[in-house]
C-alpha cells in the first residue's frame, strides 16, 4: 500500500479563504498565504487551493494570489477554479501549480480534458467532481461550487474522464461538505471500485477515525480536509500520529 496523503484544502473567494456547509453559507477563515504556510509547517503532504467563485462569476482566478501561495510551499500544489482553456491551465502551472483541477467547464466541453492530458501530461490533470446524492446509490455531478446541476451521473462522468486520461480524481461530497460527520463512504467506494488512478476524498472529515475509515474501508488514496484544520480542532501532525497507530502508511514530515 502506498503512503496515504493528507491534503488540506483552501477554498478561496476574493482575498480570503472561506468555508461553508454543503458548499453554501461561506464564512471567512483567513489569509490564504498564511494558511498555506501554516499547513505546510504542520506537515501537509500536498495542498489544494481552489478559486471557488471564478466559474460562477465567469472570470479568471487571481493568479498573483496563487503564485504567492505557491511561493510558501515545498510540497505538491493543486490549483483550480475558472478554467476554460488550455491557456488557463498553463497560467496555473506557471503560477506554481504542480497539478490543475478542472470541474465546471469540462462538464460542458469534455474534450478539454483529453486536450489537457495530451498537452501537459496525465500527472498534471485532476478531475474535480462535486457529487450530490440523487437516489440511493446514485450521485449527480454539480458545477459552479456545488450550485448548478450538470445533469451528469457522477459515476459515469468519472468513467468518461478516466477514459480521456485524467491522472487523479478529487471527489467532493456536497452532502457531507462542512458537516464534520465523516466522509461519504458509499460515494467513495463506488468510485474506488473502478478507478485506476488515485482518488482524493473531500467533504465531511471529522477526526482521525473518519480518515481511517475512508482509507481502510473506502480505499481512498488521499484524504482532503478543511474545517477541522481551519477551526484548529486538529493539526495535521496529530492526525498523522493517530493514523500511524492504525498501521496506515503515511509520509513523515
Amino acid at each position: 500500500m502506498h503512503s496515504v496523503r493528507i491534503i488540506p484544502r483552501l477554498d478561496i473567494k476574493g482575498p480570503n479563504v472561506v468555508k461553508g456547509i454543503h458548499l453554501e453559507g461561506l464564512r471567512v477563515i483567513g489569509n490564504p498565504v498564511k494558511l498555506a504556510r501554516k499547513y505546510f509547517e504542520q506537515g501537509a503532504d500536498e495542498l489544494i487551493a481552489m478559486d471557488i467563485v471564478a466559474s460562477l462569476y465567469q472570470r479568471s482566478p487571481d493568479f498573483d494570489l496563487m503564485r504567492s501561495i505557491a511561493n510558501e510551499l515545498f510540497i505538491p500544489l493543486t490549483m483550480g477554479g475558472g478554467i476554460q482553456s488550455l491557456h488557463d491551465i498553463n497560467n496555473f502551472l506557471r503560477a506554481g501549480a504542480d497539478k490543475v483541477a478542472i470541474n465546471t467547464y469540462a462538464t460542458l466541453n469534455p474534450a478539454l480534458l483529453s486536450e489537457a492530458v495530451h498537452q501537459f501530461g496525465a500527472q498534471c490533470i485532476v478531475l474535480s467532481v462535486e457529487a450530490k446524492r440523487s437516489a440511493p446509490g446514485r450521485w449527480e455531478a454539480y458545477t459552479d461550487g456545488g450550485r448548478e446541476h450538470s445533469g451528469l451521473d457522477a459515476i459515469e462522468w468519472i468513467k468518461r474522464a478516466l477514459a480521456m486520461g485524467v491522472g487523479e480524481i478529487l471527489l467532493t461530497s456536497v452532502d457531507f461538505d462542512g458537516t464534520k460527520k465523516g466522509y461519504d463512504r458509499g460515494l467513495l467506494a463506488a468510485v474506488t471500485a473502478f478507478a485506476d488512478v488515485p482518488v482524493i476524498i473531500h467533504g465531511g472529515a471529522m477526526d482521525a477515525a473518519s480518515l481511517t475509515e475512508a482509507i481502510q474501508e473506502g480505499h481512498a488514496d488521499a484524504v482532503c480536509l478543511a474545517s477541522i484544520l481551519h477551526y484548529d480542532e486538529w493539526t495535521i501532525g496529530a492526525l498523522k500520529e493517530q493514523l500511524m497507530t492504525k498501521k496506515i502508511p503515511i509520509r513523515h514530515a
